[in-house]
């Protein structure tokens, strides 16, 4: 069996849906898992409404009606018969959502995100169930809430691996075409969680992994893996085939086109990934598998925005010990805030982090009790896999350097625009 992730891009509105249908023609769909994400840009349309749902209550009505009206106008686009079982199916989806807003309890934001945010899964996956269906595609739709099982990490939830494959193997093992969601799972209690954004590309490396699959390709807008995000850089070269472990140190450091768990189940089991162009399908895309090269033979570039370089230092000039950076990387731990670098001296400590949960200013109010604290907002994150002096300066050109490390293979710099 062959798994597909579709992303949002994908099938951001009827056209690319459509897309999405001439893919499958195109190359085939007998015996394949998909793996779709939420529509275009639902995701955070959906963190809109749950923000809206602790801070602002004036605006959470109209934050839902956007997200209900532009699914509907997909929709209305896609099955002009308005008889059609779709309309009756996506009014129940988002009358869930109007319920489950006046009628919550749980005070915990993460808990809330999980329940309102996966709808947006749930939702884009119905849609194109029924459009295939409409296509003459025979296909089953599944619910990844029932096979992924995951603890309550709520918005970075962690997978129970055992019971997880044994559901998938269970409800995964027939030829038929099968059309579920990325990125989500459930808990214990039946709960809806989420497995880290962008993390349906993880989803279709559980589902290859717990079927055994023969191949794995993510259909990007883009023909491949690239040396460098095309979005902040002119000149991009295509990776055609790259290791295993090249694939996960790229992800590592924040290459957008693969989520960084993707690649170890994948690995594990020898599954091949495909990255591929659901523009033109029939470009070869990159492959990442056993036996490729260990090493590109261009620099690779990836950018991280919006990151906070934190420095610590001791109040009493005392050396920052390793007891002091255990105890610093448990608060880190505990606030969720991810660290992409680290660098220290004997009486102070920097490392630049990622935010995702906004929860920066309550650890500073925890580390000012024993560290002087500064800290720079929205840097950027540059790091450069195989650099040579040219890739060095070009990256460095027109920008403020705040930091900056180097290893033997890779290159990464802090710095403010």
């Amino acid at each position: 069996m062959r798994v597909f992730k579709f992303g949002g891009a994908s099938v951001r509105d009827a056209e690319n849906v459509r897309n999405v249908c001439q893919v499958l023609q195109t190359i085939g769909y007998e015996d394949c898992l998909i793996v779709a994400s939420a529509m275009g840009k639902t995701t955070n349309a959906l963190e809109t409404v749950v923000h809206n749902y602790f801070q602002n209550r004036f605006d959470l009505a109209e934050s839902v009606d956007l997200v209900k009206e532009y699914h509907f106008a997909i929709v209305e686009e896609l099955f002009p018969n308005k008889e059609h079982d779709i309309y009756n199916r996506l009014k129940e989806l988002f009358d869930s959502i109007t319920y489950f807003l006046l009628n919550n309890k749980s005070p915990n934001y993460n808990f809330v995100y999980d329940q309102i945010v996966s709808q947006g899964e749930i939702i884009s996956t119905i849609i194109l169930h029924h459009f295939l269906l409409d296509s003459n595609i025979v296909n089953e739709w599944v619910d990844a809430r029932n096979l992924i099982k995951t603890d309550t990490t709520y918005r970075d939830a962690n997978v129970n691996w055992n019971v997880t494959v044994e559901n998938i193997k269970r409800e995964i093992n027939r030829p038929t075409l099968c059309i579920t969601q990325g990125f989500i799972g459930s808990d214990y209690n039946g709960f809806s969680t989420t497995i880290g954004r962008e993390g349906s590309d993880y989803s279709a490396a559980i589902f290859a992994y717990a079927i055994e699959a023969q191949s794995v390709t993510i259909w990007k807008d883009v023909p491949g893996v690239l040396n460098a995000d095309p979005r902040y850089f002119n000149e991009t070269v295509l990776l055609e085939h790259i290791s295993y472990q090249e694939a996960i140190e790229l992800a590592f450091y924040g290459a957008s086109v693969i989520h960084p768990k993707t690649l170890q189940p994948l690995r594990q089991k020898e599954i091949p990934l495909f990255v591929k162009s659901f523009i033109n399908p029939s470009l070869a895309g990159t492959n990442v598998s056993k036996g490729a090269p260990l090493t590109p033979e261009v620099p690779c570039f990836i950018v991280k925005k919006n990151q906070l370089l934190i420095s610590l230092s001791s109040k009493d000039f005392s050396f920052i010990m390793e007891q002091n950076i255990s105890d610093i990387f448990k608060l880190f731990c505990e606030y969720n805030i991810k660290v992409n670098v680290i660098q220290n001296s004997a009486i102070s400590f920097s490392v630049c982090v990622e935010d995702k949960f906004n929860l920066f200013e309550d650890l500073r109010l925890r580390l000012i009790n024993d560290y002087k604290v500064s800290y720079n907002e929205n840097v950027s994150l540059y790091t450069v896999r195989h650099f040579d002096q040219y890739s060095a300066d070009k990256i460095l050109k027109d920008k403020t350097l705040l930091l900056k490390q180097v290893n033997r293979e890779t290159m990464q710099i802090v710095t403010k625009e």
